[in-house]
């Protein structure tokens, strides 16, 4: 902060270049600089670039904030290499002096390739890209033996290299760029951005490069910064109209020769607009920006299916490719003089792709931020350029809200001489099963999406017309999906194609198509298997049914046993008062039984003459059957020592329970008085003492012999 204690600021108006020469800046740039200006054709800074330059070679901390196109990458390479060029010892080969963060890898990239000309003017200094989809190892390994001065790359893979190795030396670090520091905040790299700090001297020079400050941009700036300037560029739009208020604005937040149009029609209409719009400009170069990676490939597919379309260079592009495909599909437009890309918002940002005549927005962005970057990628430095946005009628307070954000925006008139296209969608999605597939996956990714739009007040999910959305996609049938499953969606507008099985439509892949074929077979013989087996399994379940469990059955035997074993001690205590006879209790007890069917088996009668002798299997012998008292006694003695057990066991649960009664009081009020109304309608404990023993009688067999 300076000696107010408020941040310096510099305002410029950004025309598309100023009368000041690269030579006349001061501090004075160096010779080998100027001369890579010279052979790639700058001579004349822009504005971001010469207010900007200046004080970042002054060794000052800078916040800028500059619309998209407007030449921030060289504002903040020259005086990078400005900064290494005058170091005053030479550095060694694992010191690193300066780092560039960008939030893609296309954007690093771009800026790895700017940098390189100018780098290769500084002896002794060797730069170094890392970014993601590259194997870490191998960048390990090359810094091991190059050694690396200037890293420009992504944040993960930065903190990667950071955290792996101990071989790079940060304590001379110069100078820290953020390009696009609200995307990288946007992004979620704020715990990486963190960690890559943390291992940074304080004592640096910090850059921070946006077209959009955002709040968390200022507390970005505020932590890392130190007696920063922010240096705000903004473009004078032109007064082409006095009363109209898309175009009477003195400070837009877009470069001055971009004219933004929106066209608004139904769902089930823009697949049509957008092919007669694209018919009529077969030789313009225009990027075609999609919500998701699969809306991308959809179209990326259906599009070059089009009669009017057939023969236009048609590239997609997107997060979820490849890195080496997507290098590829990014140089391959670059070199292209005419033709189409269709992507996500990878593309939207800091990507200077020369001679775009066109940007085409089918779906608007879930974050409003990125519109301005988007529609950056035409006019830049000064050149004129056009964007389109597609809005469904129910989003058409969208073009006010641009509006308020400082955006000019002219409505466009839907043509009606398009043509209807769905038909031919899906004539292609019955010829081709990868198309239909693919379609499916479009049309939820793209539901899911604008379910998480950031202007929900505006993009709301709620009111999207389901049934034209799945008609502008070609959908065959409408999928089942979560979204929909418990919503009143409105299906008007969308016509299922009828008499049409799904199973039906291949592959026209060959090999895709017999292994589709192949898994059909398989899957229909487990589901065979599982018919079968499903099918015992009920038959199974009918002869069990009614059947306790074993704890079940336990528990049953549990309760039946204690109440035998009360039953016992009764009849014991009565036996000790002389209230029975032994005759009566070893009827109760069942050893009369016992007797019983001993005697029958021996051929003897209750009522017939006993013998004078009583033999027990055990080899005990008896004058007379009523010595079988001892056995009584023996009984006796058993049930003493159960009585004892049992008063136990009874004492047991009498403690237990307190102790959970207790328990329960203290919780009642949180628990709203429900266990206490437990304890009243006698409610099972929670914590029960263990499960008594089962106790068997004991069975006395004895056999007579005379």
């Amino acid at each position: 902060m300076d000696s107010e204690g408020k941040k310096r600021k510099v305002k410029v108006n950004a025309n598309a270049l100023t009368e000041k020469h690269f030579s006349s800046l001061e501090p004075s740039l160096s010779e080998e600089t100027l001369n890579v200006l010279e052979k790639g054709g700058f001579h004349y800074c822009t504005p971001v670039q010469a207010a900007t330059i200046p004080l970042l070679s002054s060794f000052k901390d800078v916040a800028v904030d500059a619309a998209t196109g407007s030449g921030k990458t060289l504002a903040f390479v020259i005086p990078l290499v400005e900064i290494l060029r005058r170091l005053p010892h030479p550095l060694k080969h694992h010191q690193v002096a300066g780092i560039i963060i960008s939030p893609t890898r296309e954007l690093a990239s771009q800026i790895y390739h700017v940098i390189e000309p100018f780098v290769s003017t500084l002896p002794n200094i060797k730069s170094k890209l890392l970014v993601g989809g590259t194997d870490v190892a191998a960048d390990l390994k090359k810094i091991k033996e190059d050694g690396a001065n200037l890293l420009i790359g992504t944040p993960g893979r930065l903190d990667d290299i950071m955290e792996r190795t101990n071989i790079l030396e940060f304590q001379c670090l110069e100078v820290l760029i953020l390009d696009e520091a609200d995307r990288l905040l946007d992004m979620g790299f704020h715990k990486q951005l963190s960690s890559i700090i943390v291992h940074l001297p304080k004592q640096r020079r910090t850059g921070l490069f946006s077209a959009t400050q955002t709040e968390a941009v200022e507390e970005l700036s505020k932590a890392g910064l130190r007696n920063p300037v922010r240096v705000e560029v903004r473009t004078e739009a032109n007064r082409q109209k006095e009363s109209d208020p898309a175009t009477n604005m003195t400070c837009s937040r877009t470069p001055a020769g971009l004219l933004i149009e929106y066209l608004e029609c139904e769902a089930d209409e823009k697949v049509s607009q957008l092919a007669h719009f694209l018919s009529n400009h077969m030789s313009k170069k225009i990027i075609i920006y999609f919500m998701t990676c699969a809306c991308v490939d959809y179209w990326g597919v259906v599009l070059p299916h089009l009669p009017s379309l057939r023969g236009c260079p048609l590239i997609a592009l997107h997060g979820r490719m490849k890195q080496s495909l997507r290098e590829k599909a990014l140089a391959s437009f670059t070199n292209l003089s005419s033709g189409i890309l269709i992507c996500t918002d990878v593309a939207a940002r800091g990507l200077d792709i020369p001679d775009v005549d066109w940007i085409v927005q089918y779906d608007p962005p879930q974050d409003p931020n990125v519109f301005v970057h988007r529609v950056g990628r035409t006019a830049r430095m000064g050149r004129s350029g056009n964007a389109l946005v597609f809005l469904l009628p129910k989003e058409s307070a969208y073009v006010e809200f641009l509006r308020i954000r400082r955006i000019p925006i002219q409505e466009k008139k839907c043509s009606e001489a398009a043509s209807n296209i769905i038909p031919q969608i899906r004539s292609a999605a019955m010829e081709d099963r990868d198309v239909m597939e693919k379609g499916l996956r479009a049309f939820v990714s793209l539901i899911r999406a604008y379910k998480e739009h950031h202007c929900s007040y505006i993009f709301r999910w709620k009111e999207l017309e389901v049934g034209k959305l799945a008609m502008g996609y070609g959908l065959l049938r409408l999928p089942s999906m979560t979204e929909l499953k418990w919503r009143a969606f409105s299906t008007d507008g969308f016509v299922p194609v009828e008499d049409l099985d799904l199973r039906a439509i291949k592959y026209k892949d060959k090999a895709r198509e017999k292994q589709r074929q192949k898994n059909m077979a398989n899957k229909q013989l487990v589901e065979n298997n599982h018919e079968e087996v499903k099918h015992h399994k009920a038959v199974s379940i009918i002869d069990l049914k009614g059947k306790k469990c074993s704890r079940q059955r336990r528990a049953v035997q549990t309760i039946e046993d204690d109440e035998e074993m009360a039953r016992e001690y009764t009849l014991l205590k009565k036996l000790k008062r002389g209230v029975i006879s032994e005759r009566e209790f070893a009827m109760e007890t069942g050893i009369e039984d016992c007797l019983e069917e001993d005697d029958c088996e021996d051929g003897y009668n209750l009522g017939d003459k006993k013998p004078s002798m009583v033999a027990t299997p055990t080899g005990q012998v008896f004058d007379s059957p009523s010595k079988i008292t001892s056995q009584i006694e023996d009984v006796r003695g058993n049930c003493d020592q159960k009585s004892k057990h049992l008063a136990s066991q009874k004492w047991k649960r009498k403690k237990n329970a307190s102790s959970s009664a207790s328990a329960t009081a203290t919780n009642a009020t949180a628990r709203n008085g429900k266990q206490q109304k437990g304890l009243k309608n006698g409610h099972q404990f929670k914590h029960r003492s263990a499960p008594m023993k089962r106790w068997h009688r004991r069975k006395i067999d004895v056999t007579f012999t005379s």
